[in-house]
């Protein structure tokens, strides 16, 4: 993807009031930047503020593919040697996941990352551009320096952010991570467009199988999907996100495929949540934040570790808590039985094991209303 085109085509899709700018001045041959949303929207497609000028936000947010990396199960880092252990999460509807806090009930609740360790989408814009294995910049005043070589940046940024603010290194690092997460916030990363949408409007009909997949979704005696998975108290709220953004232990097997590669022992733990340096309760081991399920169809590889390519898989993983048969928790990708949960001890059995073993009809009609929560923009990604 080149990203002087990914720019334009997503600053296109901008609303005008968002992108005009007066004529840049001197060496400039772009117009600067007259709001936050338009410069994040720069930023993120910039990878001068990696280390080694190969990587931006948008190599492992592609927006082409709703806003996750199809490039594998982990994305690679911007040294071109560095693998990750966990799946790039879709940025897609991130804006809508509530600041990391505890419920009412106790529970911990929202944050960016898989973990929850950055409470706002400001605080995830400040990460990866200082992590050692993707944008690899060493410290906050290098990035800042990047930004200070480009007329662009040097006139957008005072402009929007103060008289001095490429300056100072902490000032000029947090107006970035500003105008990054401003332009997460835009409604091309939440349209609440898919044929579900279209649907909630009279705009358009579901198939006999994607009718049953919603009922089946919802269902409290038939499936689990809803108790994790649904935010509104009603089925028809034009709001869903698919996620009560809370955090769980579903016994996700460890992807052996990806520690071969990327050279983490196997029986290594992820924490999940127990990582977050907020969190010290041993009983967090193991849970990771409940993702939303808009654009699940087209954003693969599945779990935080990328393990299951397939959706279909996945829920016939979920339904391994339900079944009894022997043959029904075979994992279709690798043939073999699906592997034991790493952290068993924590696995969220009374939420997992609710409803009836779902047969190949049911499975199909899950597979194929999910596939109606796909962003109109990414509906041709479906075929």
């Amino acid at each position: 993807m080149r990203m002087s085109i990914a720019i334009r085509s997503v600053l296109a899709a901008l609303p005008v009031a968002l992108v005009l700018g007066s004529p840049s001045a001197g060496s400039m041959s772009e117009q600067v930047p007259q709001t936050p949303e338009a410069l994040g929207a720069r930023l993120f497609f910039d990878v001068n503020l990696s280390a080694n000028r190969t990587q931006a936000c948008a190599s492992c947010h592609n927006p082409d593919y709703g806003f996750a990396d199809p490039r594998g199960m982990a994305s690679p880092g911007d040294d071109g040697v560095s693998l990750g252990d966990r799946n790039a999460p879709t940025a897609s509807y991130a804006a809508l996941i509530p600041t990391f806090h505890r419920g009412e009930d106790g529970e911990w609740i929202g944050g960016q990352f898989l973990d929850g360790r950055a409470a706002t989408l400001e605080d995830q814009a400040a990460g990866p551009p200082l992590n050692p294995i993707e944008m690899g910049m060493p410290d906050r005043a290098s990035v800042v320096a990047r930004l200070r070589e480009d007329p662009v940046y040097m006139a957008a940024f005072p402009a929007l952010y103060g008289r001095g603010v490429l300056d100072d290194a902490e000032a000029g690092y947090t107006a970035m991570t500003r105008a990054i997460a401003a332009f997460e916030r835009t409604e091309m990363f939440a349209p609440f467009d898919s044929k579900y949408d279209r649907w909630l409007r009279g705009e358009a009909e579901l198939t006999q199988e994607e009718e049953l997949g919603r009922l089946l979704f919802f269902s409290e005696q038939f499936t689990n999907c809803a108790e994790c998975h649904k935010l509104a108290e009603t089925e028809m709220d034009p709001a869903e996100t698919f996620t009560d953004h809370s955090y769980h232990n579903i016994g996700t097997p460890e992807n052996r495929t990806l520690r071969e590669m990327n050279g983490v022992p196997l029986g290594t733990i992820d924490g999940g949540l127990f990582d977050n340096p907020g969190v010290d309760d041993p009983a967090q081991r193991g849970k990771f934040r409940t993702p939303t399920l808009r654009n699940v169809a087209v954003t693969a590889p599945y779990m935080h570790n990328g393990v299951f390519q397939d959706l279909r898989t996945v829920i016939l993983f979920y339904n391994t808590y339900n079944t009894k048969s022997q043959a029904r928790k075979i994992n279709p990708e690798t043939g073999e039985p699906f592997g034991p949960p790493p952290v068993p001890e924590t696995v969220s059995l009374e939420q997992l094991e609710i409803g009836p073993a779902l047969d190949d009809q049911r499975i199909d009609a899950l597979v194929a209303f999910l596939e109606t929560l796909t962003d109109a923009r990414y509906e041709d990604l479906l075929d």
